[in-house]
């Protein structure tokens, strides 16, 4: 089976996305993970007007809500205090929304300090977190953040879609004693969907393995940021495996990255190691109050994930006829390789020459031959493809 790269080992640098080194006294800083540049930055960086500038790298909606009207107040508790502790309103409309007690739900500012807290709960020094890859960066971050030894397992290869390879992952979890697996689905950056059953087996795997061995099953976080572009959840498995922990955001279908508000949801007794290290009011009154509108009103999600599920198919088609090589995705982006590194790197030049940001890959990422670019408008993708019809593939 083609896979991205080599067996299981120590995920390094080639995820891109995060820094760290030993410092001149010899105390090693924790890895960091590294922001795109600004778009003021790249605007004067290629002497162009701000407003000529456009994140396909970021992979965010186009267009936010309209959400005048929450903005207009009044607020409760007015804006001089802080927000409620139990966040009754928010729990309740995520709650709601995905189907789940409101104590098995747990809001966050923005899916990223879910998954910090969920490594500070279930991860000490010297502990090992699995992890299928190429993935978000941020997994092994906040892992070795807390002294952990991470073990990469790679996915299958493009000809069986980025499939996650079930029996390599449960093999990497008994070999070295893993107390947290990170998933996520849809992946990022290859776009690809892994079915919710696919993930129950992995899950008995793991259960059948620490019942024979008469441990603890490892944490599984699966990160379904994407969730809502393929309409299905994996958190119905929290019954059948009870250290189940899953990660929502208003980031990518409801459009409110801005707003940064996520969700951990697991069952109670493994949420609340996850509770124990969250900061006091770590989501502000305005957030919470956008995020509790857009769940409740779900029409918004869905008409946009319709919209840009409409120009992902425009866009990888047109990809295709210019002669580049979109791989199918499931998200709200889309990612194509080219004929070489030099073959990318030399079209994301041309891009950025004009104003138009595509996500790039390290020289040693397994992708250092793809771009990865986010679906945005009508507009914006057109000018896209325009610049594209001058790029050899």
């Amino acid at each position: 089976m083609t896979q991205v790269q080599g067996p299981a080992s120590p995920v390094g640098p080639a995820d891109g996305g995060a820094t760290g080194s030993a410092g001149g006294d010899g105390v090693r800083t924790p890895p960091t993970y590294v922001w795109e540049p600004t778009t003021e930055f790249l605007a004067a960086s290629y002497g162009l007007p701000r407003e000529a500038i456009v994140r396909f790298d970021v992979n965010t909606s186009p267009v936010p809500p309209d959400m005048a009207a929450v903005l207009a107040g009044p607020f409760f508790p007015v804006l001089s205090e802080y927000p409620p502790s139990d966040y009754a309103a928010l729990v309740a409309a995520g709650a709601a929304a995905y189907g789940v007690a409101p104590e098995e739900l747990l809001p966050t500012a923005g899916a990223d300090e879910a998954l910090d807290l969920s490594a500070r709960a279930f991860l000490r020094e010297g502990a090992t977190a699995v992890v299928a890859t190429p993935t978000y960066a941020m997994y092994r971050i906040v892992s070795e953040q807390r002294g952990a030894r991470v073990v990469g397992v790679p996915r299958l290869g493009p000809s069986l879609g980025f499939a996650l390879d079930v029996p390599a992952l449960a093999a990497a979890v008994s070999e070295h004693d893993a107390r947290l697996v990170w998933l996520c689905e849809p992946n990022n950056p290859t776009g690809s969907y892994e079915p919710p059953e696919r993930i129950g087996r992995l899950l008995a795997a793991l259960e059948a393995a620490a019942v024979a061995a008469r441990s603890t099953p490892p944490v599984v976080v699966v990160d379904e940021a994407y969730a809502e572009f393929v309409g299905h959840s994996t958190l119905e498995l929290r019954h059948d495996y009870p250290r189940l922990v899953v990660i929502r955001t208003l980031s990518k279908a409801h459009a409110l990255a801005g707003v940064r508000v996520g969700f951990a949801v697991a069952r109670h007794e493994t949420l609340a190691p996850i509770v124990s290290f969250r900061a006091p009011a770590s989501v502000g009154t305005v957030s919470a109050a956008l995020a509790e509108a857009a769940l409740r009103n779900p029409r918004l999600a869905a008409e946009n994930v319709a919209r840009i599920a409409e120009q992902r198919d425009r866009m990888s088609r047109e990809l295709a006829a210019l002669g580049w090589a979109p791989y199918p995705s499931r998200t709200n982006f889309i990612l194509v390789r080219f004929s070489s590194p030099a073959a990318a790197a030399a079209a994301a030049e041309t891009l950025l020459r004009r104003g138009l940001v595509p996500r790039q890959f390290d020289g040693d990422h397994p992708f250092a031959d793809c771009l990865r670019l986010t679906v945005r408008s009508d507009e914006e993708n057109t000018r896209l493809l325009d610049v594209a019809r001058e790029i050899p593939a």
